[in-house]
């Protein structure tokens, strides 16, 4: 019964920030790595960036020094900073978890339903 819910995702100028959230809820035993991936219209989804459970992170090149992924281990949520966002940001975002969700299980990736996020030139 573990899902990912993601929120934050909205219409902004050129410019703007957001700020994006995923909370994983349900079974969960452990969380490894968490990250977020987007998929704008008419392209493949591709990975925006990545977090381990000890907190490394790494990025796509495009959103280098604009955005920042960090995660709440407490609340079992992954976060995106998105600051000074362009047009080519524009995608619909998703969240996933490598989630082990009981001690008997393996764990696996979990996804999102994503969130849209909009930016206007």
């Amino acid at each position: 019964q573990v899902q990912l819910v993601e929120s934050g995702g909205g219409l902004v100028q050129a410019g703007g920030s957001l700020r994006l959230s995923c909370a994983a809820s349900g079974s969960i035993f452990r969380i490894n790595n968490m990250g977020w991936y987007r998929q704008a219209q008419g392209k493949q989804r591709e990975l925006v960036a990545h977090i381990t459970s000890g907190g490394s992170t790494n990025y796509a090149d495009s959103v280098k020094g604009r955005f920042t992924i960090s995660r709440d281990n407490a609340k079992n949520t992954v976060y995106l900073q998105m600051n000074s966002l362009k047009p080519e940001d524009t995608a619909v975002y998703y969240c996933y978890a490598d989630i082990r969700a009981t001690l008997a299980m393996r764990s696996m990736d979990y996804w999102g339903k994503g969130t849209l996020v909009t930016v206007s030139p």
